[in-house]
C-alpha cells in the first residue's frame, strides 16, 4: 500500500482494485471514513480492509505454475 501522507495508511480502493485499478482512497477525518476519488466508493477501514482481503484471493496463486490437473485440486 502507497503511504502518500504521514499518519494515516492510504488503502487500495475496492472497487477499483476489482477493476484491476490500483487506485489510493483518501481519509475523511470528520466521517472517519475511507473515500475514493474515482468511483466514488466510500466505507470504514474495517470494510475497506475486508474487501480489499477477499479480492486478494484472485492472486492467490498467481506465480505458482501447474504442471497437472492435479495441482488445481488443492487450490479450490
Amino acid at each position: 500500500m502507497a503511504q502518500g501522507r504521514k499518519g494515516r495508511l492510504n488503502y487500495r480502493c475496492p472497487a477499483c482494485f476489482m477493476r484491476d485499478l490500483d487506485i489510493d482512497m483518501f481519509y475523511d477525518r470528520d466521517k472517519d471514513e475511507f473515500y475514493c476519488l474515482r468511483c466514488q466508493f466510500t466505507g470504514k477501514e474495517e470494510d475497506v480492509l475486508a474487501m480489499n482481503e477477499e479480492i486478494r484471493k484472485k492472486y492467490k496463486v498467481m506465480l505458482k505454475r501447474f504442471e497437472s490437473l492435479d495441482d488445481f485440486e488443492r487450490f479450490d
